[in-house]
């Protein structure tokens, strides 16, 4: 349901309102956006999503209940043949409108309305890309800190081969050591051979 409107109406009269705002209808579905104060866009949304409510159906009932505020012929035609179809999938929210800023003289807000020509499909394909462009910071906060964490695990594997390396220098060691002493051992033992068959030619 539209929301009640606040304020004086357009024109002065009922009537002169009803006709402003025919004539604001007329102009969108005839030109597909048009250039109006924020006041008068606002106001006239509710009628135009209520006729195109009506053309969608696409009978005779509905067209000459909309001929009643869209006098033009020509311009309910391509609201019945050309709008209507574009928007079937719709369930609601046929238009749009955009705050463009201040008027230059009077400084009056300005805005532009316009039929939604994509399709729902469209729309929220551009909604998921907003909520990705949105996620994005966060991912890029997530890849600064990857880095980090990489250059921490590459420090941490370093730390873990010196580590290994360390080990593994006592074990060869003490293997070198003993390559020695049994050398060191073999050398004696020779030597009180040759000395004992010394001893045993001299005493022969």
């Amino acid at each position: 349901m539209p929301k009640p409107t606040k304020g004086p109406r357009f024109g002065g009269s009922p009537a002169h309102q009803r006709i402003i705002l025919a004539n604001l209808a007329t102009q969108l579905f005839q030109h597909g956006k048009i250039t109006t104060t924020e006041a008068k866009a606002k106001r006239v949304q509710p009628l135009a999503d209520r006729l195109i409510s009506k053309a969608k159906r696409g009978d005779l009932h509905n067209r000459r209940i909309v001929l009643q505020t869209v006098t033009d012929k020509g311009v309910v035609h391509i609201l019945f043949t050309e709008i209507a179809p574009k928007l079937a999938e719709r369930e609601g929210g046929y238009t749009r409108i955009t705050k463009i800023g201040p008027r230059k003289g009077d400084n009056a807000p300005m805005a532009v309305i316009e039929i939604v020509t994509e399709s729902v499909e469209d729309s929220r394909k551009a909604k998921a890309k907003g909520s990705a462009k949105k996620a994005e910071p966060a991912k890029a906060e997530t890849k600064k800190a990857a880095p980090k964490k990489a250059a921490a695990k590459k420090s941490e594997k370093v730390e873990e081969v010196a580590v290994e390396e360390v080990a593994e220098a006592p074990v060869e060691e003490p293997a070198e050591a003993d390559v020695e002493t049994t050398e060191v051992a073999d050398a004696p033992a020779e030597e009180v051979a040759a000395e004992a068959e010394a001893d045993a030619d001299a005493k022969a």
